[in-house]
């Protein structure tokens, strides 16, 4: 048998030193006017993305009511549902939506690199394990020829 030796893939002092890839780690860094926007996009769509925000609104949207009820006209009540009540609030709760999402996307990632982490370990007692034994195999196997050798003696001399 040959002797095995364990070898590191080259990406796994990477990934152990940098961890999961989380959503925040997706912002745009390489110029100042890259991270100025992604600053300003994740400041905004965090005070946006709240239900507050989409009850703010609301309340903002029912305040327009009045004057498309009393004009009388179902076209301009059709567009105040569509155009104003809608699009305001549900942009703030499809935001709210999607930051409950990301924050269980990045959950996953982490629970994911955990589990991966915890498998290598495990393969790296197995690979020790596995090592040990070529090793008390190889000890058995010498130990067998030896006493084959002294049995093909015995036969050839008859004792």
């Amino acid at each position: 048998m040959t002797e095995h030796t364990i070898t590191e893939h080259p990406r796994e002092k990477k990934r152990a030193a940098t961890g999961p890839v989380k959503t925040h780690d997706q912002l745009r860094k390489d110029k100042l006017a890259h991270r100025i926007n992604s600053y300003l996009a994740v400041k905004i769509t965090g005070a946006v993305g709240t239900m507050w925000c989409a009850y703010l609104f609301a309340l903002l949207a029912l305040l327009s009511l009045p004057e498309v009820l009393s004009s009388g006209s179902l076209k301009d009540l059709v567009a105040w549902i569509a155009q104003t009540f809608l699009q305001l609030v549900l942009l703030s709760i499809i935001i709210v939506g999607q930051n409950i999402s990301q924050v269980a996307a990045d959950k996953r990632a982490e629970e994911t690199f955990e589990d991966v982490s915890m498998s290598l370990d495990k393969a790296r007692e197995i690979q020790a394990h596995l090592i040990d034994q070529d090793k008390e195999l190889e000890r058995i196997l010498a130990m067998v020829k030896s006493l084959e050798t002294q049995l093909n003696t015995r036969m050839e001399t008859g004792k």
